[in-house]
This record gives C-alpha cells, sequence and structure tokens, in this order.
C-alpha cells in the first residue's frame, strides 16, 4: 500500500477538490484508493473556513470510512511539548485502521496559515510517518510564474527540494485564462489535460529548472470553473449566520450572482435572472414582493437576504405566499446591506460536508484534468516500502499486543520500570510481572502519580519458596553450582527472574535499568542458553533514523568476532529484522569496497560474507561495504553499482564490537537518533538488557520487542 500526501502551498487553493479528483483517477485506473485526514484544520474560531470536510466529502462520494481526525488542540499541545514522535505515533494507529487492500491511500496535509505556523513541520513529520510520496497542491498563478515557482521551490525545500526522493510533482488548480471545455462538454477522467504555454514552462524553469520534468511532474492543471464554486443558498445562510424566515429549497438552489439592490423596482429588472440572491434592506417590501412575482413568472432566484435585523409585516408575508410555496428562500440578517455584501465577499470556496452533488461535480471536473498515463506509470513502477520510526513503533506495540506474552521485571521497585510496565499492562502491551516488595512497589508508584494496573502481577522474594527455583537453578549449571550456592544466587532479582524464565513461568525477561549489562546477561548464558541452531550470542540495536528504522548489530556483545562468528550475527540480524517488519539487505560494513582495500580485517568481512551467502541463499546481501556506500544511493551506484544492497541497506553488521559500539552512539548522540537495545538474539528465550539512562519509553518498547521476540521462534 503506497502513500501520497498532498501538501498544500496555502488556503483557498482547492486542496479537497484536488484529493477528491485524485481519488476519482486512480479509481478510473483500476485502483482502490483510500483516503486520509490526519489532523483537523479545525478554523472553529472562523465560520467561513473550516476546511475540515474532506473525510465526509469522500464518504459521500465514493462510500469510503476515513480513520478519525486528530483536533487541532491536541496536535498544538504535542507540539508544543516536543512529543512530535507520540503525535505521529497516533497518526499511524489511525493510519492502520484503513483496510489492508487499498493500493493507495490520498492523504490531504495542514493548510499553512497564520494560525497553523508549524504545517510545514508537522507535513514533513507526516511524509516520515508514513512513508509517503508527496504532491504539492497550488494556485496557478500562471501571470507570474517567478511567484509560483518561489512558492514550489519554498514548500519543497522540507522535502529535499523539487528533486527530492519524496517529491513527485504537483497539480495547480483554479487556473484562469486557459481553455475550460469540461463545462460544455464533460469528459472522462484524464482527457481534459491541458498543455500549458511553451514561454510560461520556459519562464519557469527558469527560476525552478526541475518543474515540469521527470523529477518534478506536473501532474494536473485544472481550470478555474464558475459553475463548480457555486454555493447553495443554505451554505450562504450558514455563512452569514442568518434566521430562516421561509427556508424553501435552500439546499437545492445555487447562488450564480449576488445583487444588493435599494434602487427602486422599475431600475432594477435586470437582477430577476437565474440563481440570483437578492440582497436588500428589510423594509423594501417593494423588493420582496417584485421578487416573490419573479419566481412566480417561472425565473429560479436564489433567494433572499433581508438586512438590518427588520421582519416584513404580516401583510407583506402573506402576499408572498405563493412565491414561498414555490421554493424560494427568504433570510433575515443582522447586519447592514453593506456589511453583508462584504462578508459574502469572503465566503469560502470549500465544498460543505453535505453537499454531495457538488462534490461529484467537482470530483469529475478535477480527475479529467489528471494526466493519467503517467500515474498509471508510477505506480507500476517497483515500489520498495521504508518503515519509519512511527511505523516500527506501532507496529511493535501492536504485534506485541497480538502475541499476550508474560514478560518479568526484576527490578519491580525501581521507578521508571514500575511506570512502564504500568502502562504495558494497560495497553496490554504484555502481561507485566514485577519482581520487588508489594509494599515499596506501591509506594513508589504513588508517589510517581502511577496507577498500577489490578492485574499486574508482582512477586515478593520474601514470600515464595525458593525450593523448585534452587533446584532447576542446580540442575541448569550440571554440576557447577551447589544448592547452597544456589540459594545465595537466587537472591539476586535478575538470577531469580531468569530461573523463572527457564522454567516457563514466564516468556521474557527485561533487566538494566539499576544493573550492568554483565549483571543482566551472566545468568542468561548460565541458564537460557543459546538456541540450537545459533553457537552465540549477539546484539542489535534498532536506530529510528529520520526517513527510515535500520538495524546495527553487533554493537553490545562481541568483542572481536570471526568471519563464521560475524555471517551468524549477520544471519541472526537479518531475522530479527524480518520478525520486525524490515525485509532485511544486510550489508558487512567494512573500511574498504569490494576488492578496493586489503588486509586481514577485509579478509574476515570477505569471508563471512561468502558463508553468509552459502547459509542463507535467500537473503539479500553484500560485502564489504563502506558505510557511505552501503547507505547512499549515490555513492553506492559509483562504488558499487553491480551491488543489490549497495546505497538502500537497512541491516549494517560491524565487523567488530569497537566500530559498532562507536558508531551507534556517534549516530544517536551526533544525529539526535532514538535507538532501541540493545535486543539480545540467539538465546533459548529473549532476555534484554536496558541502558542505566533508560527512559519510561524506551522500558516500554524493550518490553514489547521481549513480547515478539518470545513469539518468534527464529530471533
Amino acid at each position: 500500500m503506497q502513500t501520497i500526501l498532498l501538501v498544500p502551498t496555502g488556503r483557498g487553493i482547492g486542496l479537497t477538490s484536488a484529493g477528491l479528483g485524485l481519488i476519482k483517477a486512480l479509481d478510473y485506473l483500476g485502483m482502490k484508493a483510500g483516503f486520509m485526514k490526519p489532523f483537523l484544520q479545525d478554523d472553529s474560531h472562523d465560520s467561513q473556513h473550516t476546511l475540515d470536510s474532506s473525510s465526509d466529502l469522500t464518504r459521500l462520494a465514493f462510500g469510503l470510512n476515513p480513520p478519525e481526525s486528530i483536533p487541532r488542540e491536541r496536535v498544538e499541545h504535542m507540539m508544543n511539548a516536543g512529543n512530535v514522535d507520540d503525535l505521529m505515533e497516533e497518526v499511524v494507529t489511525n493510519f492502520h485502521k484503513l483496510d489492508d487492500d487499498y493500493d493507495v491511500v490520498v492523504c490531504e496535509g495542514l493548510v499553512p496559515t497564520e494560525e497553523v505556523s508549524y504545517a510545514s513541520q508537522v507535513n514533513f513529520a507526516l511524509a516520515t510517518a508514513l512513508d509517503a510520496k508527496v504532491i504539492f497542491v497550488s494556485m496557478a498563478d500562471l501571470e507570474n510564474p517567478k511567484q509560483l515557482a518561489d512558492k514550489l521551490d519554498v514548500h519543497a525545500r522540507i522535502f529535499g527540494g523539487l528533486d527530492g526522493e519524496r517529491t513527485l510533482g504537483s497539480i495547480l488548480m483554479r487556473a484562469k485564462n486557459v481553455p475550460n471545455t469540461f463545462d460544455t462538454q464533460p469528459v472522462a477522467p484524464g482527457e481534459a489535460i491541458l498543455q500549458l504555454d511553451e514561454d510560461f514552462i520556459a519562464a519557469m524553469q527558469s527560476h525552478s529548472p526541475n518543474f515540469a520534468t521527470e523529477k518534478f511532474h506536473l501532474i494536473g492543471v485544472v481550470p478555474f470553473s464558475n459553475s463548480l464554486s457555486v454555493p447553495r443558498t443554505w451554505d450562504i445562510a450558514q455563512q452569514l449566520g442568518a434566521t430562516w424566515l421561509s427556508e424553501g429549497e435552500a439546499k437545492q438552489r445555487r447562488v450564480l450572482k449576488t445583487s444588493l439592490t435599494a434602487r427602486t423596482i422599475s431600475r432594477v429588472g435586470e437582477i430577476f435572472t437565474r440563481g440570483t440572491l437578492v440582497v436588500t434592506p428589510g423594509d423594501r417590501d417593494d423588493l420582496l414582493l417584485a421578487t416573490a412575482m419573479a419566481t412566480m413568472n417561472d425565473i429560479p432566484m436564489a433567494g433572499i437576504v433581508l438586512t438590518g435585523g427588520i421582519i416584513p409585516n404580516d401583510a407583506v408575508i402573506n402576499l408572498c405566499q405563493p412565491a414561498l410555496k414555490t421554493g424560494l428562500p427568504v433570510m433575515s440578517v443582522t447586519t447592514d446591506s453593506l456589511e453583508t455584501v462584504t462578508n459574502l465577499s469572503t465566503i469560502s470556496n470549500e465544498i460543505p460536508k453535505d453537499d454531495s452533488e457538488r462534490a461529484e461535480m467537482v470530483t469529475r471536473f478535477v480527475a479529467a484534468h489528471l494526466d493519467l498515463d503517467w500515474l498509471k506509470s508510477y505506480f507500476e513502477r517497483d515500489y520498495t516500502p521504508r518503515l519509519s520510526p512511527s511505523a516500527f513503533r506501532h507496529q511493535v506495540v501492536k504485534k506485541a499486543q497480538q502475541v499476550k506474552k508474560r514478560v518479568v521485571l526484576p527490578e519491580g521497585e525501581e521507578p521508571r520500570t514500575i511506570e512502564a510496565a504500568a502502562i504495558c499492562q494497560s495497553r496490554g502491551i504484555a502481561q507485566c510481572v514485577l519482581i520487588g516488595n508489594a509494599e515499596e512497589i506501591a509506594q513508589v508508584a504513588k508517589n510517581r502519580g502511577v496507577d498500577l494496573p489490578e492485574d499486574i502481577e508482582i512477586i515478593d522474594p520474601a514470600n515464595i519458596d525458593l525450593n523448585k527455583y534452587v533446584k532447576a537453578f542446580v540442575e541448569r549449571r550440571k554440576g557447577k553450582a551447589s544448592e547452597e550456592q544456589a540459594t545465595e544466587e537466587l537472591q539476586d532479582n535478575v538470577v531469580l527472574g531468569t530461573t523463572m524464565l527457564h522454567l516457563d513461568e514466564v516468556d521474557g525477561l527485561v533487566s538494566g535499568a539499576i544493573h550492568t549489562t554483565a549483571n543482566t546477561v551472566r545468568p542468561a548464558f548460565q541458564l537460557i542458553k543459546t538456541a540450537p541452531q545459533y553457537s552465540l550470542v549477539s546484539s542489535i540495536f534498532f536506530m529510528l533514523l529520520p526517513e527510515q528504522v535500520v538495524v546495527y548489530g553487533d554493537c553490545a556483545i562481541n568483542p572481536d568476532p570471526n568471519a563464521e562468528q560475524l555471517a551468524e550475527i549477520a544471519i541472526q540480524s537479518a531475522a530479527s529484522a524480518k520478525a520486525f517488519g524490515i525485509d532485511p539487505k544486510v550489508a558487512m560494513i567494512s573500511y574498504s569496497t569490494g576488492a578496493s582495500g586489503t588486509g586481514d580485517d577485509v579478509e574476515k568481512v570477505k569471508q563471512a560474507t561468502q558463508i553468509v551467502r552459502e547459509r542463507a541463499p535467500n537473503l539479500m546481501v553484500d560485502g564489504p561495504l563502506q558505510y557511505d556506500a552501503a547507505s547512499v544511493l549515490s555513492v553506492g551506484k559509483q562504488k558499487a553499482p553491480d551491488s543489490p544492497v549497495a546505497g538502500q541497506a537497512n541491516v549494517f553488521i560491524f565487523p567488530d564490537l569497537n566500530t559498532g559500539n562507536t558508531t551507534y552512539k556517534a549516530v544517536q548522540r551526533s544525529a539526535n537518533v532514538v535507538s532501541v537495545g540493545p535486543m539480545l538474539q540467539g538465546l533459548n528465550k529473549p532476555v534484554n538488557d536496558l541502558s542505566r539512562g533508560a527512559l519510561v519509553d524506551d522500558i516500554v518498547y524493550t518490553i514489547a520487542l521481549t513480547a515478539i521476540q518470545a513469539a518468534s521462534p527464529d530471533v
């Protein structure tokens, strides 16, 4: 499923119309298209510019069921708190409420306004979180190519420019002074494509060379149409805050023209035409009666707006009854005539959420002017999805919720651990088992304002019978420990938790918030031991880069693996990546690419790569590769043009612990990247170590990783 993000360059440009037209065009091509509006624009203080009808219109026009949008108030709260990642995770969660069988999902970005100054930042985060390609929607100011070029360039800059990897092109809306044949001769989608003047294209390209090229395609030029900008009389009344004297056919009649009238009847005959909305002071009984008579003569007037808060008397109303019975709408407003007309001039062109007729007209109109040949060719290309950090976090939580595993937390009295356990328990991420004193745990929770779920488990070592754990410990150690030694070892909660894991009383263990890596790992080596298909235990970090999630291994366990061991680390890491939704492309990292370098360290990586290919022939792997050749497409094409991995690797295997640990910490700190791990792999059962500086969220996701590992026998 691919995602297209429509990014608006301003207000009132026809963003919703562009979205409706694109969905129609995709449907015409035989692709099932969904829709999502992640955030409400929520300009509730401005009744004339709500901009939040898109989801309702897609329901009307296509029978879609978009997920609920997040209110602007919450967006601003999360942005102010610096919780953009959490906000995007909510978006991803909502995104996954869509049916899985959509080929394409059209997503509507935020409109930049004075009130929504953060729109660009949010739209960029959206594109990353949803792994979306970007189409810019802009007004087609064909009289000023420089201004249009500058506007597109400014909005594209955050996405890497017009030639950026994410940017596809633009749809230019409401273009004036271009042919519009559709109003008189409607045609099918893609059959009214407009070719812009060559001089205009040349002028645009002089300011923005990539405009209307393969790097930034001109997907559609949609002419301005008076027939599509016609509100219903009902919409006018809503936006004016009018009071109905007679609603009549207000929801069926459309306003083609507005006429402010205060002259005598003999001088206003030209106003009595189809679709005219008459605006007149409320005390002008003569004009009210004249409009009523025009209606009785089969002129379908749009309606009457009586200004100044003046209501005609009953005698006048009675004289108008025959016209009112034909459906003539009559409304009253408190503003004077001039102010009323001023208000009318600022009425939004957005399609109301219940105007299905207009939505259908606009949908067909826009779709007719889109380049269907280009759309078809684009969506037929090979598509390699990237797993964004937000999508990764969502996926981890969702998978953990599905497998329903028990995870023991030996550091049960540690405040961060208690809070994380409460979150995991309440969200159904795992059944958490805290080891510690129940009263102490309750007091810590109270001090931190944490409500402990009733079903969370607490095991107090002082109140359990250690005999079965002592027996299991001695038996597993095979004569390496006496009962007395086992009893002493089991005073350590990490050892106790690991023994519980060995006995299948729990499915996984997470520790390390206050213990060293050695404290956490040593009991696992002694009691859980290495899985039969592996000869060693290794580790990986999930690196949540801005654009995607990648895997680094081994960065925590093996100081200097030989070629055989390095190959096994690669196979383990690939299996882990796959278990967490990453299609592995493994790069064996070295200071040399291909045959460009020599030395023992390079030879080790070459040998390891060959071993991986022999043991896992279906795994996409290559090496030796320098980090830039593995991660940057342009460099990869230059240094390793025939490599299936170069430039697109997502699993990086480092030749030794020194390189791996240094690299992960350098990337983490210098690029401000979140890293999740280390996650141990190769054990019979999952045991995972925390950083002693771990945040509550770090512990939550480590618990989730552990639960998923418990359900994945190859990890």
